[in-house]
């Protein structure tokens, strides 16, 4: 799959707030609203498509990437570029995760270079940790809210820098 990268339109934003997953994923499903639309347009999110213009998933970079509680734990201190995911579910669990995660972490790194980068993940989803490791990540920390518990991941190679 040929993936390239485009700024969010509102099509698109409107595409992923209507995405719904199976459970126990459906925990990242999104509630529409014009507060979530104008988020996924604000900027720090980008879309991915495949080489027809089928949106594929989206990528956001900053503070929209943190689980906000997790401010309390002290989990987002230092200087790290925070990334968030979201692949369609229609391609979810049939081995599209590396090529996908590998594309948005080199976009990254060409664009935020010598900064490391974290993610947040719910420790639930226990496949998404293991493509994260899989990828070069290591967890830093672990918090929880009231809805889930979550950990942070770094790159280890940036650790090592």
């Amino acid at each position: 799959m040929q993936l390239v990268i485009e700024k969010m339109k509102e099509g698109m934003a409107n595409s992923i707030l209507d995405w719904k997953y199976e459970k126990p994923y459906d925990f990242y499903n999104n509630e529409r609203s014009d507060e979530a639309l104008e988020e996924l347009l604000d900027g720090s999110y980008y879309a991915l498509v495949d080489e027809w213009k089928v949106l594929i998933g989206f990528f956001c970079i900053g503070k929209n990437a943190q689980v906000p509680i997790g401010n309390r734990f002290g989990v987002y201190t230092g200087d790290f570029v925070d990334m968030g995911i979201g692949m369609n579910p229609h391609l979810v669990g049939k081995g599209n995760g590396f090529e996908f995660c590998t594309y948005v972490i080199q976009y990254i790194e060409e664009n935020y270079k010598n900064t490391p980068i974290r993610l947040t993940v719910a420790k639930f989803n226990q496949r998404a940790i293991h493509l994260y490791r899989k990828l070069g990540f290591v967890q830093v920390a672990e918090f929880s809210s009231e809805v889930a518990e979550f950990i942070t991941m770094v790159k280890e190679d940036d650790v090592l820098k």
